[in-house]
């Protein structure tokens, strides 16, 4: 008679731990961060290669070239009247206080290590003849993540 409740209590004691454990590991699971497997991927090298003004309509163009990556990234490109100072943070600084400045977005798709670098060109404003434009890189960010 004693092996048949050995046998109840070693099922309602599995049982009850099913209860106790079964919910904490969903808790686990579930909480962990979920990345894609790209996320991890180094961002690309991205530079302007060229810096000109269209003869035609006076607007200022970029060569834009990114090698490596993984993904989509959007790319932020400024134009300026002369170079940003050394110290210049990414705020306008005391130097850069009469520089013009703009900016302008261009998307470079489908980047990966193995690929030959992509290239794209960046439109910017129209320019006056008296000043020559700089064009730099401001910001590179993987598409779809949060800006702002």
């Amino acid at each position: 008679m004693a092996l048949k409740w050995q046998g109840w209590v070693v099922g309602l004691v599995g049982l009850a731990g099913l209860l106790v454990f079964a919910p904490l590991g969903l808790y686990v699971w579930a909480s962990s961060p979920s990345r894609p497997a790209d996320a991890t991927a180094a961002p690309p090298q991205v530079r302007v290669t060229d810096c000109r003004i269209d003869p035609a309509s006076r607007r200022v163009l970029a060569s834009v070239e990114a090698r490596g990556g993984q993904g989509a990234y959007l790319v932020t490109v400024e134009f300026r009247d002369r170079e940003p100072s050394a110290s210049a943070s990414a705020s306008a600084s005391a130097g850069d206080a009469g520089a013009r400045v703009s900016q302008s977005l261009v998307r470079l798709p489908g980047l990966a290590p193995d690929t030959p670098p992509a290239r794209t060109e960046a439109v910017g404003p129209v320019w006056p003849p008296s000043t020559a434009p700089w064009c730099g890189v401001a910001g590179v960010a993987r598409e779809g993540e949060g800006r702002g």
